[in-house]
């Protein structure tokens, strides 16, 4: 970790990466994060940062009684879910025939169901929320929904030999309308109030203690609630299938779960805030996570070392270090697609157009993890043997 503080931050940056480890735009939403004239004691970039909108993937920050809605993003409540059965053996044929089915019962890409799900698997009653109000049949359709971009369902083995399932997905297109609605209500505010806060950095921000800020902070977690829910049933009916050709158990009490992009009050350095992470995870002292790699590396189970100078948090996965246009053009299909196959994966790379959630577009997971181990430990180590890309 290093840190560095120019002259126009208000608060210095501490990233966990080497010098240059992390490219320039990432580095330049930083800084921009760590100049907003409510930015509290610092600013973090886990190892796995790379350049988002507005904010960058990886990217911590801390407020005081404001939240920026761009610092969370689009995909409120995104996060990770994972659960270890008692299956050690699986071999190939039901292995693509589990995939096969869970194809059948769980939509992709911006694919939704055609009937709407039963209202009892949706968090608490939305009809004080405005947007989620608005969305919410919408909502019901995209209930159980694995979603795109570098969303997946992943079937791996631990080093004991027993075999975990892992989802990755957030909040649809639930926690799209929310985010949009209430970032440009922010920006329309700020420009109202005639904020020092450039434009250029696209962090509107909203104050808590108004009904645009607690409005806002109510349906965001109504959309972490419901990303929850999405995984939750994506599980049930994964676990449905596998019934169907082996017998397994499981313990429910021992399903992980946790987000990577959202806001929560807490207390840091002798202050109330609410701190931002998106595209980062809780890594509070004991908090059992997960880190995944790319659908051709190792994944992580991991429990939080409570490292206050990162905000008890950590990063989200293994981080991409190229874009997806960059990645189409530059990857070499056949490699990307024969380095899977010699390590005997299942995966979900075609043809060009899935090369950008290549293993060649995302960064070392294990330079990631080393980069970082003054933040978690590595509590079991995945590896995967199939994959169901959005």
């Amino acid at each position: 970790m290093y840190k560095f503080k120019e002259e126009s931050m208000k608060v210095p940056t501490y990233i966990w990466s080497q010098e240059g480890g992390i490219e320039q735009g990432a580095i330049d939403q930083i800084k921009n994060a760590s100049s907003l004239p409510f930015a509290f004691h610092h600013t973090v970039l886990c190892p796995d940062g790379h350049f988002g909108y507005g904010a960058p993937i990886g990217g911590i920050l801390a407020t005081q009684n404001v939240i920026v809605p761009n610092f969370v993003g689009v995909d409120i409540g995104c996060g990770m879910l994972a659960v270890r059965t008692n299956i050690t053996n699986l071999d190939i044929d039901k292995l693509k025939d589990i995939l096969g089915n869970i194809r059948k019962v769980i939509p992709v890409g911006f694919n939704k169901h055609q009937k709407r799900q039963s209202e009892g698997l949706m968090p608490i009653s939305a009809k004080d929320y405005k947007i989620v109000a608005r969305e919410y049949d919408n909502a019901l359709l995209s209930l159980g929904t694995l979603g795109g971009g570098n969303h997946f369902i992943e079937i791996q083995k631990d080093s004991d030999g027993f075999i975990w399932i892992m989802i990755h997905s957030g909040s649809r297109n639930l926690g799209k309308q929310v985010a949009d609605y209430y970032n440009k209500l922010a920006i329309e505010l700020n420009n109202k109030w005639y904020t020092s806060v450039p434009k250029s950095y696209d962090l509107a921000f909203l104050p808590i203690d108004r009904k645009e800020g607690f409005n806002y902070m109510e349906e965001m977690g109504y959309c972490v609630e419901y990303a929850y829910a999405n995984r939750k049933l994506m599980l049930s009916r994964i676990l449905n299938i596998f019934d169907d050709f082996l017998s397994y158990s499981i313990n429910k009490n021992e399903v992980i779960n946790i987000a990577h992009n959202y806001a929560k009050k807490e207390f840091h350095f002798g202050q109330d805030v609410v701190v931002h992470r998106k595209g980062a995870t809780l890594a509070e002292s004991g908090t059992i996570g997960i880190i995944p790699g790319s659908q051709g590396s190792h994944s992580y189970i991991v429990k939080g070392r409570g490292n206050k100078d990162s905000f008890n948090s950590c990063s989200h996965g293994a981080g991409r270090k190229m874009g997806r246009k960059e990645a189409e053009r530059t990857l070499n299909l056949n490699n990307e697609i024969e380095d899977l196959n010699r390590r005997g994966i299942l995966h979900a790379i075609r043809n060009v157009n899935d090369l950008d959630e290549a293993p060649g577009a995302y960064k070392d997971i294990s330079i990631v993890m080393e980069n970082q181990k003054d933040l978690v430990d590595i509590v079991v180590e995945l590896t995967p043997l199939a994959v169901i890309k959005g």
